[in-house]
């Protein structure tokens, strides 16, 4: 259900946007939330911004406001607490379209999960917390049309109405613990975060599965990936939406050459072969005949040189991380993920100060896991 809102403002206007940002700017904290389209459209955007003070609900429409710039300076006032439930889509979105740098962001979800909840979705968290069970109505709507109705207005509201009163419960909670210099800095770390665009990374590293992919089969993908994004783009439709990655991978391995074979591969619906089809089988014949000397390679890291007691090293961090993990009532990856696992068994560092040369590893992981580690390391060698 949708919680009862008294006080939900509807903003649509840039002199609406005006007269609101000055209460949220003498708010003390702001919950926020947004709404995009990304599951309907080729270009994703931000279609809704929530934000609760108090007991101070708007709804802020940014498609039909011109001028956003009034509510830029109560994310980058670092005196005014930013509250997020799952904040890394939420930073990119808002620096992408608005050019919104957020500073002093807290976000529950992650504090729930370093508190060990083992259920951390907004729906889940409301309901243990409160007893309230979130409205899913128009959890899947395209937020880009317009008028909204009531309901979805509502809807939109109710995403940020607890936030500010869940984020003081976890702040005690993680103070209980210990825990909140931890999530401090991820925090500040997910402040960070930006929308990047491809560039000039080849489409299929973005494809999982890929990296298993001779050389010739990468060539075919690519120019499907190609074709995908075109198509895409003129038909304002999200790639997965026009042909799925499992498709074109199959279509990369197999790469078929006439209608009749791309049908049987079962690859593509009857419906997007009567579409696309020719297209494909030219996609694909392009992959098929680029040069040996110009197929394309899978981008890979720089492996390190083998050392044979690397896999011990890695036994004994992961003995250890899992051992505190258990004693804290944590998910064993959030004390230390294996990335950062195998890069400190590689390291072989003597000492915990070694450990600040690992990029990655946070200083929380380094003042809480640091002595553990290294004492494990002496003690495998």
């Amino acid at each position: 259900m949708t919680p009862m809102i008294n006080n939900l403002h509807y903003i649509d206007t840039t002199e609406a946007l005006e007269e609101i940002a000055d209460i949220f700017l003498n708010a003390d904290c702001v919950g926020v939330d947004l709404e995009a389209d990304s599951m309907f459209h080729f270009r994703e955007k931000v279609c809704l911004i929530q934000m609760a003070a108090g007991d101070f609900i708007a709804v802020i429409d940014p498609l039909a406001i011109d001028d956003m710039s009034s509510i830029v300076p109560v994310f980058e006032r670092a005196d005014i607490r930013k509250i997020f439930h799952g904040s890394d889509y939420d930073v990119r979105s808002l620096s992408r379209d608005f050019d919104i740098t957020i500073r002093n962001l807290f976000d529950t979800e992650l504090a729930s999960r370093f508190l060990g909840i083992p259920e951390t979705g907004l729906g889940s968290v409301m309901k243990n917390r409160f007893g309230i069970e979130m409205d899913k109505t128009y959890q899947k709507k395209d937020w880009s049309k317009r008028p909204l109705t009531e309901g979805m207005i509502a809807y939109g509201a109710g995403d940020v109405i607890y936030l500010p009163k869940l984020a003081t419960i976890l702040d005690h909670e993680l103070e209980a613990k210990g825990r909140t210099a931890w999530v401090q800095e991820e925090c500040l770390l997910l402040s960070m975060v930006r929308h990047q665009d491809n560039g000039d990374t080849p489409l299929f590293a973005r494809v999982k599965g890929a990296g298993k992919l001779d050389r010739r089969s990468l060539a075919v993908l690519e120019e499907l990936l190609q074709l995908r994004y075109i198509l895409s783009e003129k038909k304002d439709r999200p790639p997965f939406k026009v042909f799925s990655n499992t498709s074109l991978h199959t279509l990369a391995k197999e790469k078929p050459l006439t209608l009749s074979h791309l049908k049987a591969s079962g690859a593509l619906s009857p419906r997007q072969s009567a579409a696309h089809g020719t297209q494909v089988l030219q996609a694909i014949e392009k992959g098929v005949a680029l040069p040996e000397e110009e197929l394309p390679k899978y981008p890979r890291g720089k492996r390190p040189n083998f050392n044979p007691d690397i896999p011990q090293r890695l036994d004994a961090i992961k003995a250890y991380r899992d051992d505190l993990a258990d004693r804290l009532a944590l998910d064993p990856p959030i004390l230390v993920n294996k990335a950062l696992m195998t890069a400190i068994a590689v390291l072989n560092p003597g000492t915990v100060e070694e450990l600040h040369t690992i990029d990655g590893l946070r200083q929380w992981q380094i003042s809480t896991l640091g002595e553990g580690i290294v004492n494990a390391l002496h003690s495998a060698s």
